[in-house]
C-alpha cells in the first residue's frame, strides 16, 4: 500500500478514536480544535484570526463557533477598535470543559498509539514535524513556496 494510503487510514483511525471519546463531551474534533485555539490565544481573538490559526475557511470558522456558543462554550462580542471584527474569548463554562478535553484527547492519542513503542512514537513525531515543516499551510501549498512534494531540502 502506497505511504500515503497509510496515512489516510491513520488520519482516519484518529478521527474515529478522536470522535469517540469527543461524543460524551458533545463536541466535534473540529469544535474541540476550535475551543483550543482560542484558549491558546490568552486573550478574546478575531474570527479572521481563528480561521486562519486553523487553516479553514472563515464560514468554517464560523460555523464551529456558533455551535461553540449556543453551547456557551464561548462568547462573541464587536471588537471595539474595529466595528467589523467580532471577537471570541472563552466563558467559564469553556474554560472548564478544557480540562475533559484533555483527557479525552490523550485516551484518543494512546488508543492510536499504543502499537507503537516509545522509540517508535518519537521517529513518528520527528518524521511527521519534517513532512509538516515549512509547506503546511494552504497558502504555501497553493503557491507552491516551501518545501513541498518532490522537493528536498
Amino acid at each position: 500500500m502506497q505511504i500515503v494510503d497509510l496515512m489516510m487510514r491513520a488520519v482516519r483511525r484518529i478521527r474515529i478514536c478522536s470522535s469517540a471519546e469527543l461524543a460524551p463531551v458533545g463536541l466535534t474534533h473540529a469544535q474541540s480544535r476550535a475551543l483550543r485555539v482560542v484558549a491558546g490565544a490568552g486573550a478574546p481573538m478575531r474570527m479572521a484570526d481563528l480561521a486562519a490559526a486553523l487553516e479553514i475557511v472563515p464560514r468554517a470558522a464560523t460555523t464551529n463557533v456558533d455551535a461553540l456558543d449556543q453551547a456557551g462554550l464561548v462568547v462573541r462580542r464587536t471588537d471595539s477598535c474595529d466595528r467589523r471584527s467580532v471577537l471570541v474569548s472563552l466563558t467559564p463554562k469553556g474554560r472548564k470543559l478544557l480540562a475533559r478535553l484533555a483527557g479525552a484527547r490523550r485516551r484518543a492519542a494512546d488508543r492510536v498509539l499504543a502499537p507503537l513503542s516509545v522509540a517508535e512514537r518519537g521517529e513518528l513525531m520527528r518524521l511527521l514535524a519534517t513532512m509538516c515543516g515549512p509547506c503546511c499551510t494552504p497558502h504555501e501549498a497553493s503557491h507552491g513556496t516551501g518545501h513541498g512534494a518532490g522537493e528536498r531540502r
